[in-house]
């Protein structure tokens, strides 16, 4: 999978459309995903419908590609399949707990990689939205997801109607552990981010922001302690709730 090297995150596609064999052939594919006790702990709902999408589009803040791309898929932990066949086979299912909730979380997120590295060899464009645990009771409400099923990831999909440059990355080195953790001194943490921080696109983020530093603007403006406390509570309530 060569184009992992040039991956880029796409959010303008053209007006054609993602063909229904292409797209549950890429989905059945990616069912070769390593899976935790080969239960398949997932499932993805397939948006396509306007209206619905137009539903959806508040829960990710509404960002344009969601009304935009001609199919938005919402990659689901999933328990409740495993939970109701075990109980139409004369067995006692115990899966609505944490360690289940991450099991099928994990699932999911492999399931919802494999899909796009594989979409994206067709020629095909994703846009990962983190914005799913951000709000996933109006995910819930409006795809009807029922307990033991809980939105963890949303991939908006299309043809490219767009090439954007590609991002940068840390160096290998920075996220590599020989054997044992090696903690991160001050020369190291210097000699990983400060190639990102001299990069001309984030010194004109700092600058717009009207930051000191590249950091600033994460812990600052973007993920700031209230909001991930805040969000953190809501999750939690929402996950109560539905697992």
């Amino acid at each position: 999978m060569e184009t992992i090297n040039t991956r880029k995150t796409i959010r303008k596609y053209t007006n054609k459309d993602v063909s229904e064999p292409l797209l549950r052939a890429l989905l059945e594919k990616a069912e070769r995903t390593p899976t935790m006790g080969n239960l398949q702990l997932y499932s993805v709902v397939i948006t396509r419908d306007a209206e619905k999408k137009a539903q959806l589009a508040p829960a990710h803040f509404n960002q344009p590609m969601v009304e935009g791309a001609p199919v938005v898929l919402t990659f689901c932990a999933d328990f409740r399949r495993t939970t109701l066949w075990a109980e139409n086979r004369k067995a006692t299912p115990g899966y609505d707990n944490f360690l289940s909730f991450l099991n099928a979380a994990t699932d999911a997120l492999l399931y919802c990689q494999t899909f796009c590295n594989l979409a994206e060899e067709e020629g095909l464009g994703t846009c990962f939205l983190g914005t799913t645990i951000y709000n996933p009771k109006a995910i819930i409400d409006v795809l009807q997801l029922p307990r033991l099923v809980m939105p963890v990831a949303t991939i908006t999909l299309g043809w490219p109607d767009e090439n954007p440059p590609l991002v940068d990355r840390l160096p290998i080195d920075s996220i590599i552990h020989n054997e044992t953790y090696n903690d991160y001194t001050p020369d190291r943490i210097n000699a990983f981010y400060t190639p990102k921080e001299q990069l001309p696109e984030n010194k004109h983020f700092v600058e717009i922001n009207n930051k000191e530093t590249l950091a600033q603007v994460f812990t600052d403006l973007r993920y700031t302690k209230a909001a991930n406390e805040t969000i953190s509570k809501e999750l939690l309530e929402v996950l109560k709730g539905q697992w």
